[in-house]
């Protein structure tokens, strides 16, 4: 009984060091370019040795790409698609045939939105991103963003 909860401690608190986790910080901003027309920046600052992944990756990645989901507001509408800002890197493993487009640092994503009126206005989604070592990822991480356009 004793191995047992000694082991239930140890996973538990491997699982909590491995959770509280986070080598990538966010930061949320919008510049505005013309009457009702913003940039907005969702901006992640990566912890040395970490990275974190491309929207778009190689056929033979196994990486989770990141992706942005911006909550449907009628209010506004996207223009175009959303860019990364940053220094890409190609990482390949050759002895398993795999790559991955990824950064590491800074990564900014930047998504240019039209405005339908001239009210303050909230933009709201979701960042779905894995952070990754040369030796292992964190699970894929979910963080939501709020950012009022004016």
């Amino acid at each position: 009984m004793k191995t047992l909860i000694i082991t239930a401690v140890f996973i538990m608190g491997c699982a909590t060091r491995v959770i509280a986790q986070n080598p990538v910080h966010w930061k949320y901003s919008s510049e505005k370019l013309a009457d009702r027309t913003f940039q907005v920046h969702l901006t992640a600052t990566i912890d040395d040795g970490w990275h974190v992944f491309s929207q778009v990756q190689p056929p033979d990645a196994v990486a989770a790409p990141s992706q942005i989901k911006f909550t449907h507001n009628p209010l506004i509408q996207l223009q175009g698609k959303i860019k990364e800002v940053g220094k890409r890197e190609v990482y390949e493993n050759r002895e398993i045939g795999i790559s991955a487009y990824q950064y590491a640092a800074t990564l900014d994503f930047v998504q240019i939105v039209q405005l339908k009126t001239n009210a303050k206005i909230y933009i709201q989604g979701t960042i779905v991103f894995m952070a990754c070592t040369n030796e292992s990822c964190l699970p894929p991480m979910t963080v939501p963003f709020t950012l009022q356009l004016q």
